[in-house]
């Protein structure tokens, strides 16, 4: 069976709801470890319009009431853990010597929401395509590791809903991962968890700004659109019942696209990312990771951080 037809077999076995988010997720990496990738391009532009669409459909099954309350008190948590993160990533990028761009890319990458943090960022700072590579290759490599893991420690710990969704959206990078992991976990981790994560997303703006100020770039600062149809998706779930019927088939679709977003995700990591993210990006990745992840945990188990 050639390449192309197993991949979209992939696809559709990962929209058909028979899989699991990791298992799509697994699968994927699979796939693109042994595998050619027939359409690797469009597959990276096909996740992330997917990612947002389905972001926006998990807002019809989201209560707008508890949209506000977890990205008020997430606001805060994400303002310090940002700063710290940055911070922390500067030196250790220093430390383990990798390229300044390519550092403050994958810190920016940690602090805020993976790729999407990374590719806003990118046409600002200007990096070079083995930067861009390792930054995003640290990241996904990263993702994909969190959401298999996660669940894992969050039961091994009787980690609440509650809990587990504002760990996954503070330590997790990218978006389509924290859904995954908190959807795996409970459906009040799942909204904890993607309002969260929605409410950090939105810091990728102030840092465009700045740091385009910063480097007298003239870049275009791209806006998140998707995060304000996902608050009016939650808004009419919450305020319209003449489309409580349709409501749900549309949070479902959401999840089954965020599945095969997930398996498009995978799909795209190879042997190849391995060897163009090279060690010392890998390294500062990692550390800065772990670092984030044991704080934001130690934190919530201490009741430091709550809802």
């Amino acid at each position: 069976m050639s390449s192309t037809n197993l991949f979209f077999i992939g696809m559709i076995l990962a929209a058909s709801g028979l899989v699991s988010p990791p298992f799509a997720l697994v699968a994927g990496i699979a796939y693109g470890f042994f595998f050619t990738h027939p359409f690797p391009a469009e597959s990276k532009n096909l996740s992330r319009l997917l990612l947002q669409a389905s972001v926006v459909a998990l807002g019809f099954g989201m209560n707008l009431r508890q949209v506000v309350q977890a990205g008020r008190a997430g606001f805060l948590y994400t303002a310090i853990g940002l700063s710290l993160a940055l911070l922390l990533g500067w030196g250790l990028g220093r430390l383990f010597g990798v390229s300044r761009k390519a550092s403050f890319l994958i810190s920016a990458g940690t602090a805020i929401c993976g790729g999407s943090a990374i590719a806003a960022i990118a046409p600002i700072t200007k990096p070079t395509e083995e930067e861009m590579a390792m930054s995003l290759g640290t990241v996904f490599l990263l993702n994909s590791v969190a959401l298999l893991l996660f669940p894992a420690i969050g039961l091994g710990l009787h980690m609440s809903q509650t809990q587990f969704g504002l760990w996954a959206a503070l330590a997790i990078h990218d978006t389509s991962s924290v859904v995954g992991a908190a959807a795996k976990y409970g459906t009040q981790a799942l909204a904890v968890g993607t309002t969260v994560k929605l409410a950090r997303a939105l810091w990728i703006v102030p840092l465009a700004v700045v740091t385009a100020y910063a480097t007298k770039s003239k870049a275009r600062v791209q806006w998140p659109w998707f995060i304000l149809l996902f608050c009016l998706a939650a808004v009419a779930n919450t305020y319209l019942p003449a489309g409580a019927t349709i409501y749900p088939v549309l949070s479902h679709l959401g999840r089954l696209g965020l599945t095969v977003v997930l398996f498009l995700i995978g799909t795209g990591l190879s042997k190849e990312t391995l060897r163009r993210v090279g060690v010392r990006p890998f390294l500062q990745g990692v550390v800065l990771w772990a670092i984030v992840a044991t704080a934001s945990l130690l934190a919530i188990r201490a009741g430091w951080i709550g809802l």
